[in-house]
């Protein structure tokens, strides 16, 4: 059996609005000095998670303009497997979001939280998200 050859045009793929994900890949933080100095900026406290945000100086990275987000969640969000799908939950949100609502040159940092993370419907943390961005950013200009 042959497969169907695709259309020159591209007239089935769906027409979307989103660029590829790679373009939009956020830098994640790994080093603890980042989150250390995360949690001395703002933060706003949802019900699904807390987030965190503080605008980088120039020279801190190579990459002045990138958004960059951390993950956290501490063992009373539960055994390892708790901890695991919530941040699951919580990367997943990111990705979908912060590309488009973040700010260039900031850090993020979503903390879990216990029978909440892993349990809310995930609409729900989208929603959450959206608006602890728009608290943490103010009005927009």
């Amino acid at each position: 059996m042959t497969p169907p050859e695709a259309p020159v045009d591209g007239s089935i793929a769906s027409p979307g609005n989103h660029p590829p994900a790679v373009s939009l890949r956020l830098q994640t933080l790994t080093q603890r000095a980042d989150f250390l100095r995360a949690s001395r900026g703002s933060h706003v406290a949802m019900p699904g998670f807390v987030l965190q945000m503080r605008r980088r100086r120039p020279d801190e990275t190579t990459d002045p303009e990138a958004v960059r987000v951390g993950f956290t969640c501490s063992k009373k969000v539960g055994n390892a497997v708790a901890r695991n799908r919530a941040k699951r939950r919580l990367r997943e949100i990111a990705r979908l979001d912060l590309p488009e609502k973040g700010r260039a040159g900031h850090d993020y940092v979503l903390i879990g939280r216990r029978d909440a993370t892993a349990n809310l419907p995930f609409s729900r943390l989208r929603t959450d998200l959206d608006r602890a961005l728009s608290r943490l950013h103010g009005p927009s200009a």
